[in-house]
């Protein structure tokens, strides 16, 4: 490391050489400081350091004798603060004279050729281990923090990097650092060999490795770039692989890496002894376990006679200790002991179950919540403060709070509380996410061009947990103006309230050849009562006033709605009417998540009726989600849909009630809106019955790290929408399959997909590509 720096000089004084003596006396030599009585202290040199601070490390004071004890006592101590590359005493007439010379302070770190870290990381990152702005200068120090950005580049692949330090002194003793780097070029894995493996190809156990070879996404997943923390991963995944699969002695000995004297290219070898494949041969539970045995051993997910598996076996005693857990015993240990017979190839394991001391929970803590109100979260709280530890109860909490939606990450931890032994302190930290929530959706078809739609929401007003609401609709068919208000702790049981006011105008859409016209003003309110942790029961009543205009080229059905309200033969005219729809729901909701749900079922059953207004109908809608993880990154995620509505005591069910099917949310690949009843001119007009299926594999997108938000999935859609008169056949949905991403970015919700049709039949409108964005705030 090449430093260039300056040496400061101080003035030269003839007294007695204290600081001699004292130097003389710590190499053992018999030169003394004759003592005396101080009548007074100065301190010269020094530039930044107050006097007062060089007084409090001395340990003599004016009026004190000063002795050999004291001036090496006094020198140590100044030479400790870190402050000073030199300390001399002097003695002139009874005054003690302190000469220091000061260690520069840095007033500036800056990199040059840094492109693989930004800046500001690194800058915080050195200022951690004391090279940083406004820290006083160390040589080692420096060398410390230029050896720690080389092996930052290191672990990045980057094995050519070069790093100078320059140290340039400026005005006021401070200096300037500065680190140029020439990171030179990223060397790749060339080659990965795999020896020892026998049941197993290279290609099976490649697929398990985060390292690979170059690829044709290793430039964005960086895959092909050798670090020794992924090397460290990759090996316990090929040790999980083998133990999954029977392997219980299977382990990797060692690996080699090499790289090519040019430092490009990295050739990484990796042995493995793969030993024998055992099957189970027995299980047994002991220890103490309150009479339960028979309970906990159906936890137990191994089974006898079964080839052994790693994961069963790791889930079998966290499911264990987990049942431990809801009886108040935070502390339960459970082991399992494997007696293994070589000869047979078999294995047998005992689980020895240790409960440890019941524990209560003293204290139920937040972090992390700059907006959302603590009440706001502790109500969700179903574990308590003072009672005995139950695991369920703080799984439910957890799942309650990530179920809000307002943050994006919830995690909870039970440390043992300080000072007790059977006490335990539960701490939920959250990170906050936007809460305000612009939502844009639009297509593109050559039929209707661009749609625009937009909403304006706030799920988290103020960090109350009320959820206030404006959504505004500016396609090319409609408007919509729509205020709503939801608060889900009207009452302190958990009853919620939500009211809306609307008013909406339709117009056909653009692909319609038809024109007719549909104006709603109106008002609802709304209460949910909850009756069990995932059950809530909704009913509500509403008003609205409806006004269909329609001329002669108006779609049938309309006309036809028209003529029965008003008795206008021609069905050509203006027809309003008056609703007093009530509304009664009932929803289960046990998913693990309301952003990104990977388990648990959201349910959903909502009717509507009109007795007393001018329109007597019903509608019923019912949705089931269901969601599954494959494995720790796959998840399975179904949903359906079903929709039934009818008019009453003779009248008819009300067009403007229609079901639509078509785009994101119901059959991708369809226009938005276009499945279902046509009219003699072709007009999509809707239908009082729909179905709608749909199944996604999401993933977690190649290099998203944590943020569980961003994934991509494969997809399958069906659906279909039918008329009041028609029955609901299945022979007759339209089919789609494709591709998508999701993400819950800084800005907002994305959604994107691109769907193929699998049948389609003449007249169907397709819009393969489609997308859903938002802002967020």
């Amino acid at each position: 490391m090449k430093l260039n720096s300056e040496r400061f000089a101080l003035p030269f004084f003839r007294r007695s050489l204290i600081g001699a003596a004292v130097l003389a006396l710590c190499a053992g030599q018999a030169l003394a400081v004759n003592p005396f009585v101080v009548k007074d202290i100065r301190v010269e040199g020094i530039q930044r350091t107050e006097a007062g601070t060089v007084f409090s490390y001395l340990p003599v004071r004016v009026g004190e004798t000063f002795n050999d004890e004291k001036s090496i006592a006094a020198i140590k101590a100044l030479y400790a603060t870190g402050f000073f590359k030199d300390v001399r005493l002097e003695e002139e007439k009874g005054v003690l004279v302190v000469l220091v010379e000061e260690r520069p302070a840095i007033a500036t770190v800056d990199f040059t050729g840094t492109k693989e870290f930004e800046k500001d990381v690194l800058v915080k990152a050195l200022k951690e281990i004391g090279v940083g702005e406004t820290k006083i200068f160390d040589k080692a120090s420096v060398d410390r923090a230029e050896q720690e950005l080389k092996r930052q580049y290191l672990s990045h692949g980057l094995y050519g990097v070069k790093i100078t330090t320059t140290v340039t002194p400026i005005e006021r003793n401070r200096v300037t650092v500065m680190f140029n780097v020439d990171e030179g070029e990223v060397a790749r894995i060339k080659q990965i060999s795999i020896v020892g493996n026998k049941t197993f190809s290279d290609k099976e156990l490649r697929e398990v490795l985060q390292l690979g070879t170059s690829g044709w996404f290793t430039w964005y997943t960086k895959a092909d770039q050798y670090s020794k923390t992924k090397l460290t991963g990759d090996i316990e995944s090929i040790k999980s692989f083998y133990l999954n699969r029977g392997y219980l002695e299977a382990n990797v000995e060692s690996t080699q890496v090499s790289i090519t004297p040019d430092k490009k290219d990295i050739y990484l070898t990796i042995n493995i002894t793969e030993g024998e494949k055992y099957t189970v041969s027995g299980i047994k539970l002991e220890g103490e376990m309150f009479g339960r045995e028979d309970e906990l051993k159906e936890l137990v997910r191994l089974r006898e006679g079964q080839t052994y598996s790693g994961e069963l076996l790791t889930l079998s005693n966290k499911l264990i200790s987990d049942r431990m857990g809801t009886f108040g015993y935070a502390f339960a240990n459970v082991n399992a002991n494997p007696e293994i017979d070589r000869e047979k190839r078999q294995v047998a394991f005992t689980f020895f179950v240790d409960p440890g001391k019941r524990a209560y929970v003293r204290r139920m803590n937040i972090a992390g919540n700059t907006t959302t109100r603590d009440e706001v979260i502790r109500r969700e709280f179903r574990q308590f403060e003072g009672s005995w530890y139950d695991g369920n109860k703080i799984k439910m909490s957890r799942d309650r709070v990530d179920r809000l939606g307002y943050f994006k990450e919830v995690t909870i931890d039970t440390p043992e509380a300080q000072g007790t032994s059977d006490q335990v302190d539960v701490n939920l930290t959250v990170v906050e996410k936007p809460t305000g929530n612009f939502l844009i959706g639009g297509s593109f078809s050559q039929a209707e061009k661009f749609t625009f739609t937009a909403s304006i929401q706030q799920a988290n007003f103020a960090g109350s947990g009320n959820t206030v609401g404006m959504e505004l609709n500016t396609s090319d068919y409609s408007r919509t103006i729509a205020l709503s208000h939801m608060n889900p702790y009207f009452t302190e049981d958990g009853v919620s309230q939500q009211f809306e006011l609307y008013l909406r105008t339709l117009n056909p859409p653009a692909l319609n050849q038809g024109t007719y016209k549909v104006k709603q003003t109106g008002g609802r309110v709304n209460y949910g009562v909850p009756f069990s942790e995932t059950d809530t029961v909704y009913f509500g009543i509403g008003v609205e006033r409806t006004t269909i205009e329609t001329d002669i080229t108006s779609p049938t059905r309309y006309q036809d709605y028209v003529r029965q309200v008003t008795g206008i033969e021609s069905g050509i005219g203006s027809a309003t009417t008056n609703a007093l729809p009530l509304t009664a729901a009932w929803q289960r909701d046990s998913r693990d998540s309301a952003i990104t749900p990977s388990a648990g079922r959201y349910q959903r059953i909502n009717v509507e009726l009109d007795l007393a207004g001018d329109t007597k109908y019903y509608r019923a809608i019912y949705n089931h989600e269901w969601f599954r993880p494959l494995t720790n990154k796959i998840t399975l995620a179904l949903r359906g849909e079903i929709n039934y509505g009818q008019g009453i005591k003779g009248s008819p069910y009300p067009v403007f009630k229609n079901f639509y099917g078509g785009g994101i949310g119901s059959v991708r690949g369809y226009l938005s809106q276009s499945l279902g009843v046509v009219d003699r001119n072709g007009d999509a007009v809707g239908g009082a019955k729909r179905l709608i299926g749909n199944a996604e594999l999401q993933m977690p997108f190649p290099g998203s790290g944590t943020d569980r938000s961003l994934r991509w999935f494969g997809f399958a859609d069906a659906g279909q929408v039918y008329s009041e008169d028609q029955k609901m056949r299945l022979n007759e949905l339209r089919y789609s399959a494709g591709l998508g991403v999701s993400w819950i970015s800084p800005v907002g919700p994305l959604k994107l997909s691109y769907a193929k049709p699998l049948n389609a039949k003449p007249g169907d409108r397709l819009e393969r590509f489609q997308f859903q964005m938002g802002t967020g705030f």
